[in-house]
């Protein structure tokens, strides 16, 4: 056949019918991928360009600016895609484009191998072409190969055929226009806010700048100028640029309380710049927990749901850009990938590394880190037991002498009391109250400084990590105290010994509160307070069994242990009545009343408020009537 030939028809090699429909209802989940695809392959196209007039600058002729418009005519129903790159002859376009999975890149990439400009075209073209099927009735696609005076016409509507025949007067100088004439489902492609947006989120990191024309005769709009910022040296970009590419990345308006950008060079090659937010994220506790990187490869953007960051970093906001990453047919499964593992362990180290170096090197931008973030780091501490010794460095802790926070485990070791074994904490729902509860009074009177620790995911990581330095986690709530022989701080005063008539009415506690109480007895870890309520010794902390039980995890709560100051006046005064049998009426009630009192300082409600405050009515009358 000769250029001058007129259209020719052709069959598409293989089963293409079948191969198309796979390709548009199963590769891909997402359309806008259509319009990625064809940007990518445009961008290919002048990389080729300008890869090929390094030898030959006549390549260019009076046109050495590349780049990809993309234009919309909503009223000829037409999204317009073309570029100023290589172009193609007529048989290249039968052989690309009539071939599936023939990819006009992969030849070339096979004839400059060892070219940089090779390393980083990232088009499969004869594959992510058809996608432009999943919103386009038929595609014209126009070219003309650089050099090369005439210009050739491809043209399908993706059910088994195309034609090829000379192009006419309105052919590009040089490149290729791909003429999409958008199907009914797919009128959004010629709205030009959703097309602009898929392009801002797509050609960010095209190495070719990236043009939209909303309509005819419209002004073009820059979306991308082709300069991608995590591919420049640190020393060529200033704070102004980051903060504005994380701004555009966060959709936010604070700057970022650190930015961490390098390059991973050995057994994998990727670039990272990532961000530490200012702000905490108003979905930062959203269930799915998504994170918030965007994964690249070769420039070339594949997903924005991809893992690259441990859940419990979801915080972290930013791109990882991948040379070693494949480009095959199913993009969205390339999180299955070993490479991708092995990046997101390196990411996750770096992260974590440069988070300690911020938290000695600048304790104050760390504390607004971590009173930001430390809830959602601490979840790392339950689901990464690996990653948890680098952690523990990072956490910071309100505790019973240090109320403020600002605590290191490393802190509390070196604060530990003569004969102290443990590292003592107290989880719950709020932290003041926390600070308040009357499980702390022995501790303070010891010196024993508590953790306290208000965040939902403590009372989970506690009970899962062995320890730190040797000292392990021990709850304040749960078990007895075990800290007789701490000595008592100066000037503080221990709890009494329970004599024989307190432990006679603790006995006769248990026996009413039966029903209510595991167990009655005296409390070492009350100095003022009446009573409080403790888990067993063997099973979960009372938080833990709160949580687990409020999602179905556990059947029912078991029974807790009701601890009495034997110390209180109230007791001595119970005690000498009861054993002088005096109104056992009263005692009972007393009994329960002690028992809803100290659910009432864990925040809880009396089980019965009617048999509570019918009780409280009848210790009233007796006391003032």
């Amino acid at each position: 056949m000769t250029d001058t030939m007129t259209a020719e028809r052709r069959s598409f090699d293989a089963d293409v019918a079948r191969l198309l429909h796979m390709m548009v209802h199963s590769v891909y989940s997402d359309r806008d991928v259509a319009l990625r695809e064809l940007v990518a392959n445009g961008a290919d196209a002048c990389e080729k360009l300008r890869t090929l007039a390094l030898s030959d600058q006549s390549l260019y002729g009076d046109d050495a600016q590349l780049g990809v418009t993309v234009r919309i005519d909503t009223d000829a129903g037409r999204l317009i895609v073309e570029d100023n790159g290589i172009g193609m002859t007529r048989d290249e376009m039968i052989d690309a484009l009539g071939t599936i999975a023939r990819s006009g890149t992969r030849h070339f990439l096979d004839a400059n191998a060892e070219t940089d400009a090779a390393k980083n075209l990232i088009g499969q073209f004869g594959v992510g072409f058809y996608a432009a099927f999943m919103i386009a009735d038929r595609v014209d696609v126009t070219s003309r190969k650089a050099g090369t005076p005439d210009a050739f016409t491809w043209s399908s509507d993706g059910k088994g055929e195309f034609t090829v025949e000379p192009a006419g007067d309105n052919a590009p100088l040089r490149g290729t226009r791909v003429s999409l004439h958008i199907n009914a489902d797919a009128k959004d492609f010629l709205d030009p806010f959703h097309v602009g947006r898929v392009l801002r989120n797509y050609a960010s990191a095209i190495p070719v700048a990236v043009t939209l024309i909303p309509k005819p005769d419209a002004e073009p709009e820059k979306i991308a100028d082709g300069a991608v910022i995590w591919a420049k040296p640190k020393s060529e970009v200033s704070e102004e640029d980051y903060t504005s590419f994380y701004r555009s990345l966060a959709f936010g308006f604070d700057d970022p309380a650190l930015t961490l950008h390098w390059r991973a060079e050995g057994r994998h090659e990727y670039t990272v710049l990532a961000f530490v937010p200012g702000a905490r994220p108003m979905n930062l506790f959203n269930p799915d927990r998504q994170g918030r990187m965007k994964l690249y490869v070769r420039r070339m953007f594949i997903a924005d749901d991809v893992e690259l960051t441990p859940g419990w970093l979801r915080f972290v906001t930013g791109i990882v850009d991948s040379a070693d990453l494949p480009l095959n047919l199913s993009r969205e499964m390339i999180q299955t990938s070993p490479i991708l593992a092995a990046i997101k362990n390196g990411v996750t180290n770096r992260v974590l590394s440069d988070l300690e170096k911020t938290a000695q090197n600048d304790a104050e931008k760390y504390k607004g880190i971590w009173d930001n973030f430390g809830p959602v780091l601490k979840e790392g501490l339950y689901e990464a037991p690996e990653k948890r010794d680098q952690l523990f460095e990072l956490c910071r802790f309100a505790t019973s002498t240090h109320p403020d926070g600002g605590r290191t485990l490393k802190d509390y070791i070196a604060a530990l009391r003569p004969n102290q074994t443990a590292i003592y904490y107290l989880v719950g729902d709020d932290l003041e109250r926390l600070k308040k509860s009357p499980h702390l009074e022995g501790f303070r009177a010891r010196g024993i400084e508590v953790l306290l620790l208000p965040d939902p995911v403590d009372a989970f990581w506690v009970n899962t990590a062995v320890g730190y330095e040797g000292k392990p986690f021990k709850s304040v709530t749960q078990g007895a105290a075990d800290i007789d022989s701490v000595p008592v701080a100066e000037g503080e005063a221990a709890s009494t010994e329970v004599d024989a008539q307190t432990a006679t009415l603790f006995a006769h506690f248990k026996d009413v509160l039966a029903n209510e109480a595991a167990d009655v007895r005296g409390s070492t870890r009350l100095a003022s307070s009446l009573a409080c309520l403790v888990a067993g010794a063997s099973g979960p902390d009372r938080r833990l069994e709160k949580i687990l039980a409020s999602h179905g995890q556990l059947p029912e709560a078991a029974k807790p242990v009701l601890e009495i100051n034997p110390g209180h006046p109230l007791v001595a005064q119970l005690a000498k009545r009861f054993v002088a049998h005096e109104d056992r009426s009263l005692i009972d009630d007393a009994a329960h009343l002690i028992f809803d009192s100290a659910r009432a300082a864990d925040g809880e409600a009396p089980k019965d408020p009617s048999d509570f405050t019918a009780r409280l009515a009848r210790i009233l009358e007796k006391a003032f009537v």
